[in-house]
C-alpha cells in the first residue's frame, strides 16, 4: 500500500469492508504493514476505522513486532480489530523482549541463529545458478559484517575504498542476517541482491525462511521456489497470528459466559 485510498490496490481494502457488511461478524481482524497508519497513506487508516464505525464496530489498533511473541524476526505489522457491542477485545501482551526482562520474566527475542542454524547448507548448494547472492556484487558479501548492508561499504563508515555512497540504495540491499539478532522482515519478493541474506554470503532457502516466519517444517507450499517465498513473504507469522486468535476467542468467550 503505497498511495492510501489512491492507489488501485486500496480496492482490497474496500472489498474487504463489503464482506464484512455482508456477513457482520461479531469481530473482525485486519492486518497490514505498519506504514499503513502513515501520513503518507493518504488516509488510509482513516477510512478503516471510519468504514467499521459506520457499520457499528468499535474499532482500535496497534502496531506490533512479531519479535515481541516468539518469532525469530523483526516483523512491524499493525492490528485493526473490530468489535460488536458487548464484545471487547485486548491485544496480546508480548511473550519475549528484546533484551529478555527480569521484571516480567519473559526470555528475549529468538535469533535467526537459535531458528535455522541447523538447516545451514553449502553456499553453491543453496544459490542456483545465476542467482549467486548479492549478484554482480556477490564477492563484496565476504567483508559485510553479519548484521551489516552496504553501508559498509560507504566512506561514511570510513571504508578505505567506498563502493556506494550514503544512503543511496534501499537498506536492505547486500543486508546479511547476524546469527546473535533475529531477521529483518522477509519480504514476498524473493531477491539475489536485497536482504535478508545469510551470514554465509548465500541466499536463503525455502526451509529457512520458513522457520524465519515461524511455520512448521512439515507445512507444504506448491509452486516455483519464488512462489512458495511470495507465500511465505506475504503471510502473518503462524506465532504472530495465533496470539491475536487467541484473544479473539478470549473475548468471543468471555461474552458468551457474560450471557448465560
Amino acid at each position: 500500500m503505497t498511495h492510501g485510498t489512491d492507489d488501485d490496490s486500496f480496492q482490497t481494502v474496500i472489498e474487504y469492508f463489503r464482506v464484512v457488511e455482508c456477513y457482520m461478524p461479531k469481530m473482525f481482524v485486519f492486518e497490514n504493514v505498519h506504514t499503513f497508519a502513515a501520513k503518507r497513506q493518504k488516509g488510509a487508516l482513516d477510512y478503516v476505522l471510519q468504514k467499521g464505525k459506520e457499520l457499528g464496530y468499535d474499532v482500535k489498533f496497534q502496531v506490533l513486532n512479531s519479535a515481541d511473541y516468539g518469532v525469530p524476526q523483526k516483523r512491524q505489522r499493525i492490528f485493526i480489530v473490530g468489535c460488536l457491542p458487548g464484545y471487547e477485545f485486548n491485544f496480546p501482551l508480548p511473550t519475549h523482549h528484546k533484551n529478555g526482562s527480569v521484571e516480567s520474566q519473559l526470555p528475549a527475542w529468538k535469533t535467526a541463529g537459535e531458528a535455522i542454524m541447523d538447516l545451514d547448507v553449502d553456499e553453491h548448494d543453496a544459490n542456483l545458478p545465476g542467482h549467486f547472492a548479492g549478484g554482480k556484487d556477490h564477492h563484496l558479501l565476504y567483508d559485510i559484517p553479519p548484521g551489516d548492508n552496504y553501508l559498509f561499504y560507504t566512506e561514511k563508515r570510513g571504508h578505505n575504498d567506498p563502493k556506494f555512497k550514503w544512503r543511496s540504495r534501499y537498506w536492505s540491499f547486500l543486508l546479511k542476517l547476524s546469527p546473535d539478532l533475529p531477521s529483518w522482515t522477509i519480504q514476498a519478493r524473493r531477491s539475489n541482491n536485497m536482504g535478508p541474506l545469510h551470514w554465509r554470503n548465500r541466499l536463503l532457502t525455502i526451509a529457512e525462511v520458513k522457520r524465519l516466519q515461524s511455520f512448521p517444517d512439515s507445512y507444504v507450499l506448491a509452486g516455483s521456489i519464488e512462489n512458495q517465498w511470495r507465500q511465505i513473504g506475504n503471510a502473518v507469522p503462524p506465532l504472530f497470528a495465533e496470539c491475536i486468535a487467541k484473544e479473539v476467542t478470549q473475548s468471543l468467550t468471555r461474552k458468551e459466559n457474560n450471557v448465560k
